[in-house]
């Protein structure tokens, strides 16, 4: 019995080793370490680079900031969208830029743009240049989603394969969805303070929807250290969530720094396999990225 025991003991022993040498098995489950956490790369899935009637930085100088904060990739979006036309024409090397169009032409339009009809035919036009993969980030609160000209957007975005990123309020995000149930939504800033539990209910009510977690509170509490709502949070939806930078002032451009050192601050607090879905995989899942190094 003894030599029974010690046999199926070193076989037990075997079978874990096995199990952990799997590619990228005990590699997954490992945090990242802090010089791992500091290259990175990030997809920045909510940027602006508004002109009005210039921008606070050159393309040059944008495209210098994203290249030392390893954003290797960036969800572009402008009011007016000239500025996402000139991201893509400049073929950053290293920079993966996808469009957004964003229905505004001017910042007051961000109060009306949801029953004003020109917001259609500017959508139409743009997406008329054969590159734009979403539209948004819109504005868009309570029970203004139900104006018909906003249903003919959502129609318009699943007819044309397109997402959408709303900065909403949970009642204007249900509308979207009811507008359309094959709508795929990006929540912008995950609802600022929606409580994690009811995310995890929209999540699993909802396949097509992703949060967006600029100014989101509650992910770090004391000591900048991970709470343990968000870390259950991210435990079973890591694959629902990306990260943003928000550029919509110029004071966002001057601490975009600061902002991707806070993001890899609790990054590096999560398993690698969670840290990178968040920073770059679901990115890349869900807008079909080459690799990057």
């Amino acid at each position: 019995m003894r030599f029974e025991r010690l046999i199926f003991l070193a076989a037990l022993a075997l079978a874990g080793l096995v199990l952990m040498s799997r590619p990228g098995r005990a590699q997954d489950q490992a945090q990242i370490g802090a010089s791992e956490a500091a290259v990175m790369p990030i997809f920045d899935a909510h940027m602006h680079y508004n002109q009005e009637p210039n921008p606070f930085y050159s393309l040059d100088k944008v495209i210098e900031v994203f290249g030392r904060n390893h954003v290797k990739g960036v969800l572009a979006t402008s009011r007016p969208n000239k500025g996402t036309h000139q991201l893509m024409e400049a073929k950053a090397q290293g920079l993966w830029v996808v469009p957004f169009i964003r229905p505004y032409r001017v910042r007051a339009d961000i109060q009306t743009w949801f029953g004003d009809p020109l917001s259609i035919d500017l959508i139409e036009q743009e997406y008329k240049r054969g590159y734009y993969r979403g539209i948004g980030e819109f504005h868009l609160y309570g029970k203004s989603a139900w104006n018909p000209i906003v249903k003919k957007i959502v129609d318009f975005a699943v007819a044309n394969d397109l997402y959408l990123h709303a900065h909403s309020d949970e009642e204007a995000l249900l509308i979207l969805f009811e507008h359309n149930p094959k709508a795929r939504i990006i929540w912008a800033h995950t609802g600022f303070s929606t409580p994690p539990q009811r995310v995890a209910e929209l999540f699993d009510k909802y396949p097509a929807l992703w949060g967006e977690l600029s100014y989101r509170g509650g992910i770090t509490g004391p000591g900048r250290a991970l709470t343990a709502e968000w870390r259950d949070l991210f435990a079973h939806y890591s694959d629902r969530f990306l990260l943003g930078s928000d550029t919509w002032i110029n004071e966002r451009w001057a601490s975009y720094d600061d902002t991707m050192s806070e993001y890899r601050g609790w990054l590096k607090q999560l398993p690698r396999d969670q840290a990178q879905r968040i920073a770059w995989g679901n990115a890349a899942r869900l807008f079909g990225a080459v690799k990057v190094d």
